[in-house]
């Protein structure tokens, strides 16, 4: 396996802790490539039983069939379904599944550091709405069913910024058909970042498909947050650090 790249603003962890990673670039079965880190600092034992006796319950199978109604697959009946892409510590996601408990939630993460935070929180608020995919975000989009989600949230992702790196941004022509499929009409992709050169190429790249529908109708509407948005970690250190997010949305025609 080839190393990848550090990149000294990744939102998952301190940028003065990044020589101590593990990196590896991770080739997964079946529906492409995903790159980047996958283990950064040892886990505390806690953290390690979680991994290996909680996340087990609450992880999907992409080796099984998919399920014909995702909402199954929670142990009570949930009214609708989301997806969050690359959770990181899981603030936000956290924030949503308590929020709105009728709501089943699919958080999606391959940071195994991000997993053990996360489970850390459902654990400790009992949380029964959230299952875990593990993995590369478009294996869960190839695995879901037709017009099953609700809304998909990419919180602050990875910008890659160079040039040579950019087929690794999340945001492509082939991820938004996918998205397409298994959002329902109506449903809603919101994108947040504050990368200037990653809202532009999300925005050129959701005005060619013919699926979407920018929502904007004014500055105001993608300069501040929707209603009840959850700031995470990595969006208050942009904050700090001058850096203004823009807070895309896009709906499902």
């Amino acid at each position: 396996m080839t190393a990848a790249t550090p990149d000294p603003r990744d939102r998952h962890l301190p940028t003065d802790d990044a020589s101590s990673l593990h990196h590896e670039t991770v080739r997964v079965s079946g529906q492409g490539s995903f790159f980047g880190r996958r283990k950064g600092h040892r886990l505390r034992p806690h953290q390690n039983e979680l991994i290996a006796h909680l996340l087990p319950r609450l992880s999907l199978d992409p080796d099984k069939a998919g399920p014909s109604d995702p909402a199954a697959l929670f142990d009570m009946p949930m009214e609708e379904l989301r997806a969050e892409i690359g959770f990181g510590g899981g603030e936000h996601l956290v924030a949503e599944a308590l929020a709105f408990p009728r709501t089943g939630f699919i958080g999606c993460e391959p940071y195994v550091n991000g997993m053990a935070k996360i489970l850390t929180q459902i654990e400790a608020h009992e949380i029964g709405n959230i299952r875990l995919f593990a993995g590369d975000a478009s294996e869960l989009l190839a695995w879901l069913p037709r017009a099953s989600l609700a809304r998909i949230d990419l919180i602050h992702p990875d910008p890659w910024p160079k040039r040579r790196h950019w087929k690794r941004r999340f945001v492509q022509d082939a991820t938004i058909a996918e998205m397409a499929r298994v959002l329902r009409p109506g449903g809603e992709f919101r994108f947040v970042s504050d990368i200037a050169d990653y809202c532009a190429w999300t925005l050129s790249h959701f005005a060619r498909s013919p699926d979407f529908l920018w929502l904007a109708e004014r500055a105001d509407d993608w300069r501040s947050p929707w209603p009840d948005y959850t700031m995470t970690r990595y969006g208050r250190k942009a904050m700090r650090e001058g850096r203004r997010s823009a807070y895309l949305r896009f709906e499902r025609i």
